[in-house]
């Protein structure tokens, strides 16, 4: 054995560690053990082999560092092959002495630290360096890498390296075929000398922070075939910086073309359609380009994907686009695309997957996308689509992946083909105009996983072959016309995780069975004339995730809902005259609150003179005072403000009631009205309980109310309404996700910066302490949330919706759930609400204290608690905590770089410094154990010193975005 000179022992799967004995082949010349299992370390005595020329050792589970002295006594080697595995700590400085080496490969690993800076210095041979993928390589690329003359490949990728591309890499590099520099920190322009690479082949340079134009004459890189640019702050606009675009129509091999994400404006250039027919991926996103789609996009006949995504680009969808007969991917999603869908788009027949959700399509749906035979997806959702579903497109039996034409104006019946969907794992129709019966052969998409038809005219009865659908896992049949009972088969479902039933005119029992249902964690049977005992286990139990509000003939289930017993329920009062009393004294005190309101309102009336005319400039005078002086305001007087409470004048709806623009014609000041829906059950108590939660309170950072309405409508019933100032900027939860949910690009103009959302969270702090610790007695918000949290002008902070707000006196302290305005006993939205409310405990500050501390993490990682990408194992405080401290950044939202002027190290520093104790509060706050919680009068005043050094630290480095058209701050005093 001591004469081999080879081994090969590749792709055999071999586990185990490498033999120490492997140390004796002196002799050995070539080393191969690629694509196995091989794990531990690298023996240290491999360096043995002095007479090895080739080591080929990747796609194994190989750990540990490598011997540092591996360069000093393998001098013949020329090929180092570590790819694909797990070492770790620094790339060996004795590297540099292997001065035959031809290919260095140590990419796929977790190499750390800078690259040794005497890499190829006397490297003479080295053609191939990979150290892609090792994320913690840092530093800048030695000089001595550009020296390489005999360099063919450098791919350095998705690493955290930084520097320029030299202006004179041609001269240094002048056989470079593939230059890979991606995903890294690397800034500066990119040099017009890479076109005179002439051998260069590939050119990845996305994910950095490139500026400047492109260079304009790439069109000369004649062997260039993929070139990906996205994810930099290169720039073009309508007067320059498309010309390399008229340059590359030159590039005649050229087949992968990647350009999204920077800051590309002006019309899409119509040359996009005269590049090479040889272009087989175009991706063009997240870009300002406007104009349209050239009309003869279609004579790139070589395409296979084409993205055109988050883009102004609007107008119709060429019909030429059915000539690109090659194509298997087509998005068009997020965009200002109108007009019809063009029927040539049944041409393309080798199409997989199609998309063109949020933009304003119209028209119906052409049959002859029934023609698309491998079709596994197709996605028209949030536009402007009508007529009815063509059957055809459920006669599409390789639909496998996901049917979403929602949010449409599509109508009719829904076909008997779509039983023919045997494949399809997601359905969405909702909010459409869908009417008639679902057919009873749904049962034949049995592998179907979310079945979503809620928002829409269907009618009949729930069909029990729903219970057919084995691996259902959400059904949302909300907001529609079904009526009878809950069918009993949908307890057979045990997938079934979500499954929501609310606003319809279901009658019945809620099936017992339903209980059993272990997955099931969501349930919303709401606003139904459902009857009968609610059961008491399973998803019954957990009142965070459960709804039953709005049907009146329920009773029983468990104690917390606070519903009447059952008709064959023994009387409680004899047996628990203590509990009796705690209920009757409940009653008094609401019965006392709405007293006093009506009271009030007529003393007002009685008392009140005419209201003089007003200047312009003034708004109406403040109403709650200390002495609950109210001015009076009559119903007609916001009809008339809001034009009839007219969808135009819609500001937004909430869980008792619809928000309003009222401009009063007495004196044109302008305000919000909520307007509570009294039907709802609740509703009346949320009126008062905001009533006299703001009727004496004071602070900069409470949503201000006026006044209010309490009267007769125009058709005789009871009508109320509170007045409040009108915050022109929105809610928060419109900035925090508006941008990725509507179609609408985000840019610094529609999303906060850094200090910005510091401002805000000062803003809710200060608020909160305000209440816990300065109202006599303190008053607990119940449901802080983004929706609830108003910006003004100057994109300062209130808070408002005190529907369910608490006052905590002395009793209340002393007793659970006393005046409680819940329907189910649980205060709070799903995602915010403390868990221990679900476990009946009573409303206190800290319940607050947990909603502030997820409403931080949300505002500084841009993610909702409530994200689909959460399950049951994972949530926004575990998420965030896995990546604290380490790798904050990682989970940051990506927005925030949008108002920042560099990503430089030094700039990425300074935003993680900033971030660090802010997620360290969320974290804390959002404990799951209540004592554990940070106060919140400690919260405010670490929120506050955290802004205050962000301002000195942003300040100087100019960072930050200054005021601009839409009121933003970049500082804002006290």
């Amino acid at each position: 054995m001591s004469f081999l000179r080879a081994l090969d022992l590749s792709s055999n799967w071999l586990r185990g560690e490498i033999p120490a004995s492997i140390g004796r082949l002196r002799r050995l010349r070539t080393l191969d053990l690629r694509v196995n299992t091989f794990s531990g370390a690298l023996p240290g005595n491999i360096t043995s082999c002095a007479s090895l020329t080739g080591m080929f050792l990747s796609s194994n589970r190989l750990a540990g560092s490598v011997p540092a002295e591996l360069g000093d006594t393998l001098a013949r080697l020329q090929v180092l092959d570590l790819n694909n595995n797990s070492f770790t700590g620094p790339v060996p400085a004795s590297l540099a002495n292997l001065t035959s080496l031809r290919q260095l490969s140590l990419g796929l690993n977790s190499f750390a630290g800078s690259i040794p800076p005497g890499i190829g210095r006397d490297m003479a041979h080295l053609e191939f360096i990979d150290l892609c993928d090792n994320r913690r390589l840092s530093g800048e690329l030695p000089p001595s890498l550009y020296n390489l003359s005999s360099l063919t490949s450098l791919d350095v990728g998705q690493n955290a390296l930084q520097g320029i591309i030299p202006p004179d890499i041609h001269l240094q590099l002048p056989r470079l075929r593939y230059l890979g520099l991606f995903d890294n920190q690397f800034t500066g322009a990119i040099p017009s000398s890479l076109s005179n690479l002439t051998d260069l082949q590939e050119l990845e340079l996305s994910e950095n922070g490139f500026t400047g134009s492109v260079p304009s004459d790439l069109g000369r890189l004649q062997s260039l075939w993929n070139l990906q640019l996205d994810g930099n702050r290169l720039e073009a606009g309508r007067t320059e910086g498309w010309e390399f675009m008229d340059s590359l129509a030159n590039c005649s091999k050229l087949e992968v073309l990647v350009l999204g994400d920077n800051n590309f404006t002006g019309d899409l250039p119509a040359s996009v359609a005269k590049l090479s027919t040889t272009l087989q991926m175009l991706y063009l996103y997240d870009l300002g380009v406007s104009g349209t789609i050239p009309s003869d996009i279609g004579s790139l006949v070589g395409l296979k994907v084409l993205w055109i995504l988050n883009t102004y680009i609007s107008g119709a969808i060429p019909d030429s686009i059915g000539k690109l007969a090659n194509l298997t991917e087509l998005h068009l999603d997020n965009n200002g695309l109108s007009g019809l869908i063009p029927s040539s788009a049944g041409n393309l027949t080798k199409l997989i997957k199609i998309s063109a959700s949020s933009n304003n399509l119209e028209g119906s749906i052409p049959k002859s996308l029934g023609k698309l035979s491998s079709l596994i997806s197709l996605d028209f959702s949030r536009n402007c689509l009508n007529g009815s579903i063509p059957k055809e497109v459920f006669e599409l039996p390789s639909l496998s992946l996901i049917l979403d034409l929602s949010h449409n104006s599509l109508s009719g019946p829904l076909p008997l083909e779509v039983g023919i969907l045997a494949n399809l794992n997601v359905m969405n129709l909702s909010g459409n105009r869908l009417s008639g019966q679902i057919p009873s052969t749904i049962r034949n998409c049995m592998v179907l996983e979310e079945l979503l038809l809620d928002s829409n005219l269907f009618q009949g009865s729930i069909p029990q072959p729903l219970g057919d659908i084995k691996g259902l896992r959400v059904l949302n049949l909300t907001m529609n016309r079904f009526s009878g009972v809950i069918p009993d088969a949908l307890a057979s479902i045990h997938s079934l995780q979500q499954l929501y039933l609310a606003h319809n005119s279901l009658s019945g029992p809620i099936p017992a069975d339903l209980q059993n249902l272990t997955s099931l964690s969501n349930l919303d049977v709401s606003f139904n004339d459902l009857q009968g005992e609610v059961p008491k286990e399973g998803v019954f139990r957990n009142l965070s995730y459960l709804s039953i509000a709005g049907n009146k003939n329920l009773c029983g289930g468990i104690p917390l809902l606070h519903l009447d017993p059952c008709s064959n329920s023994s009387p409680v009062r004899k047996k628990n005259n203590k509990r009796w009393f705690k209920y009757s004294k409940v009653a008094l005190a609401t019965t006392g609150a709405l007293l006093f309101l009506v009271l009030l309102t007529a003393a007002i009336y009685i008392s009140k003179k005419p209201r003089k005319n007003s200047q312009k400039s003034q708004p109406l005078a403040p109403t709650i005072t200390g002495e609950h002086q109210y001015e009076r305001v009559s119903y007609q007087e916001l009809s008339d403000g809001t034009k009839g409470f007219s969808e135009t004048n819609l500001l937004g709806k909430g869980s008792y009631g619809t928000v309003y623009r009222c401009t009063f014609t007495e004196d044109e000041t302008t305000t919000a009205v909520k307007v509570f829906n009294l039907e709802q059950s609740g509703s009346t108590r949320s009126f008062v309980a905001e009533c006299e939660a703001l009727r004496s309170v004071r602070h900069r950072c409470l949503l201000r109310i006026i006044t209010c309405c309490s009267s007769i409508d125009s058709q005789g019933r009871e009508f109320k309404a509170l007045v409040f100032e009108l915050m022109p900027n929105g809610s928060l939860n419109s900035w925090l996700h508006h941008p990725n949910s509507s179609g609408e690009p985000a840019t610094s103009k529609n999303t906060l910066s850094l200090t910005q959302r510091l401002d805000i969270a000062v803003d809710i702090a200060d608020a909160l302490d305000y209440l816990h610790n300065h109202c006599q007695p303190p008053i607990v918000h119940c449901d802080l949330k983004p929706s609830n949290i108003l910006l003004a002008q100057d994109m300062s902070a209130r808070v408002g919706d005190f529907g369910i707000s608490r006052i905590l006196s002395e009793s209340a302290c002393k007793t659970a759930y006393q005046n409680s305005n819940s329907v189910v006993g649980i205060r709070g939205s799903i995602g915010y609400v403390a868990p221990e409310y679900g476990e009946g405990c009573a409303v206190s500050t800290l319940g607050d204290v947990y909603s502030l501390g997820i409403l931080l993490l949300e505002m500084f990682t841009g993610r909702s608690p409530t994200d689909a990408a959460f399950g049951d194992s994972l949530d926004l405080p575990r998420f965030s905590e896995a990546a604290f401290p380490d790798r904050v950044l990682e989970v940051a939202d990506p927005n925030l770089w949008l108002h920042l002027h560099s990503d430089d190290g030094a700039t990425r520093s300074r935003v993680q410094e900033c971030l660090l104790p802010v997620i360290r509060l969320g974290l804390s706050c959002s404990k799951h154990q209540p004592r554990e919680r940070t106060p919140v009068r400690d919260a405010a005043v670490e929120m506050r010193a955290v802004r205050d050094e962000a301002y000195l630290m942003f300040a100087a480095s100019l960072a930050v975005d200054m005021e601009g058209e839409n009121g933003v701050r970049a500082t804002r005093g006290e």
